[in-house]
């Protein structure tokens, strides 16, 4: 299984597997298989051994999947402040309104997946040393991965739903009794230190093992100090250290299961982590992308553009080998009267709010004086994807790379240029408007952009990014800050993001350094979710800070879209009126779950 290709996991057809493919309306560890005498077979040979790891990776979230939220997606894009999904079955609507409860059928779905991938790691952990013709150094390896993903899938979990169970190392049996096991949720701390330990013992196992070329997407050394890295930076964060809010979340003994007191030492240990792996992997293993004309001189737009679809390129450290025709399709707009080629749904949207978090092209915040932004109005500008000027909003002129990077606007040249030069109009009466598009049209006027290639949506010839070495800059940064505030790598950290997007660094002649520790990690923060926008990161960063009640919360604005002439269209409204409690910072834990284990603790507020 030297090339772990999902096309090859779709064929596996051994019985065994169905303990692994159980139906996502089943509750996890309560289904047995029908022959567990397919155990033996299947771990005594290599083949078979490798066909079942390979089942199991393929429960890696594909989060360009989003609009079902299926293999294991999230709503995270459409349930963040980032973004609106037009159709309403989208779980992401449901989390806006407020409208989802511990029945709702996802909550459960990926609760049981993410267990059914673990309790399948656990079992050929167990089982591999039955393959009769698995060198040692062969079985050394799946092992770790075996264990790398494990701990990956916990760290999935408490990201979603806070402390939960830790199943052990030796396997439950399918039919075992839930209710005499007594598995309880462990503290937020054991979580942290079970996943932390499986981690640094998967990374050490798989050093100097290759992850590129033809193993691709296999689990690595750098994917698994970069997960214990991120699980650190969640156990640091507001939400987890210190938080009061759930001082009456405690386990039948009274144990709290979220520490009540805020520990700084945890941002430090989640920094090092960090910085351990900048240290081993920087810059010859990985380093930040970045694209160059043919006169030499540099180009941001294009380097903040392909490093989303370039395969497996020096900045990305974890992608899954292929996918995203979903994806492909939600962000194309619908452009009426051209070829299926260019014609998608453009249904994925982007909020007014998140244009608006776009810096302008002097690094600036559009509310600075200085920014030189501008409201109303129009003006001739050549977006940096275009190839002459148009007329266009003012808000959207003179941005930074990353905005047109970002989103589609009305009356800009759409990115696949191979059927001629199609200008997307998402006014009403537009191309890609609500008139044409009916159920298929953008409810804020914008569509998402990003990571979407340019050529044939219907091309799922490509990877699906998971985490790039961006965001560990960022984790790293955000992290020192807090602890050892005015280090000098907080700056260096945050400036190379801002150089290869090609705007002006902090401290520069051009932009003042922030003054304090409050407005640094308030820099860091406006420039995670520039950076990391449409990559399911914001949705987990405003709940990790708990910031979501505001960010969340209240109303949220488009352009008019249904504003029946083109002038009326560029009037801001609300779209929507979002709500966001406290209680939805922590997923309900699945009803069917409760119900089947009374020694289960609902999350608070549910």
């Amino acid at each position: 299984m030297d090339n772990l290709c999902y096309k090859a996991i779709k064929k596996i057809i051994i019985g065994l597997l169905a303990v692994v493919t159980i139906s996502c309306n089943d509750d996890f560890l309560d289904q047995v298989p029908d022959d567990r005498l397919t155990f033996e077979e299947t771990f005594s040979k290599r083949s078979t051994v490798e066909q079942y790891l390979a089942a199991i990776y393929d429960h890696i979230p594909s989060e360009l999947d989003q609009r079902y939220t299926a293999n294991n997606s999230g709503p995270w894009i459409g349930g963040s402040d980032e973004a609106e999904y037009v159709w309403s079955f989208h779980l992401g609507n449901a989390l806006n309104v407020g409208d989802w409860n511990p029945t709702t059928g996802h909550v459960s779905t990926l609760w049981s997946n993410f267990y059914r991938a673990i309790r399948s790691s656990s079992t050929f952990i167990q089982n591999i040393d039955q393959c009769q013709d698995c060198p040692e150094e062969i079985t050394r390896r799946l092992v770790a991965e075996a264990r790398v993903l494990r701990a990956f899938y916990y760290y999935n979990l408490i990201r979603i739903y806070g402390p939960v169970i830790l199943m052990g190392e030796e396997p439950i049996a399918p039919d075992a009794n839930l209710e005499e096991l007594g598995l309880e949720r462990k503290t937020m701390e054991e979580c942290v230190n079970y996943i932390v330990s499986e981690l640094d013992q998967g990374a050490e196992a798989l050093e100097g093992i290759a992850f590129r070329g033809d193993r691709a997407g296999r689990m690595s050394r750098p994917f698994a100090m970069a997960i214990k890295a991120k699980t650190l930076l969640f156990y640091a964060s507001p939400l987890f250290n210190g938080n009061q809010d759930y001082a009456a979340l405690q386990n039948g003994e009274g144990q709290n299961l979220m520490p009540q007191s805020y520990d700084v030492n945890k941002w430090q240990m989640a920094a090092e982590a960090a910085r351990a792996f900048i240290e081993e992997f920087t810059p010859n293993t990985f380093r930040l992308y970045k694209v160059y004309n043919e006169d030499g001189s540099y180009n941001p737009y294009m380097s903040c553009r392909e490093v989303m679809y370039d395969d497996f390129n020096e900045e990305m450290i974890y992608a899954r080998p292929r996918g995203g025709i979903a994806y492909h399709y939600d962000c194309t707009p619908y452009h009426l009267g051209y070829p299926t080629e260019v014609r998608g749904a453009g249904g994925l949207s982007v909020t007014q709010e998140m244009v608006d978090a776009y810096f302008m092209a002097n690094g600036r915040t559009i509310d600075d004086p200085e920014s030189g932004y501008v409201e109303t109005g129009f003006s001739d500008f050549r977006a940096p994807f275009d190839f002459q000027t148009r007329s266009t909003f003012n808000q959207w002129v003179g941005r930074e790379p990353r905005f047109y990077v970002g989103v589609t606007y009305n009356n800009s040249l759409w990115i696949n240029r191979n059927f001629g030069n199609v200008i997307t109009t998402t006014w009403y009466g537009g191309n890609s408007g609500r008139q044409a598009g009916s159920n298929d049209y953008p409810p804020t006027g914008y569509v998402v952009r990003k990571n979407v290639p340019p050529r044939d949506w219907r091309n799922s010839e490509r990877s699906v990014p998971y985490m790039r070495l961006a965001e560990i800059y960022l984790d790293y940064a955000e992290a020192l800050n807090e602890y050892d505030p005015g280090n000098p790598d907080i700056l260096r950290y945050v400036n190379l993001i801002r150089e290869r997007a090609g705007i002006p660094q902090y401290g520069s002649a051009d932009l003042a350094a922030p003054s304090d520790q409050g407005a640094m990690r308030e820099a860091i923060r406006r420039e995670r979710r520039v950076e990391l926008a449409f990559e399911s990161v914001r949705y987990f960063d405003a709940r990790r800070w708990k910031i979501a009640e505001e960010a969340f919360a209240g109303s949220f604005h488009s352009m008019d879209i249904n504003a029946r002439d083109e002038a009326g269209f560029y009037n801001k409204v609300i779209f929507e009126e979002r709500v966001f409690n406290k209680r939805h910072y922590l997923w309900p834990i699945p009803q069917d779950e409760l119900n089947s284990n009374p020694d289960l603790i609902q999350n608070t507020g549910w």
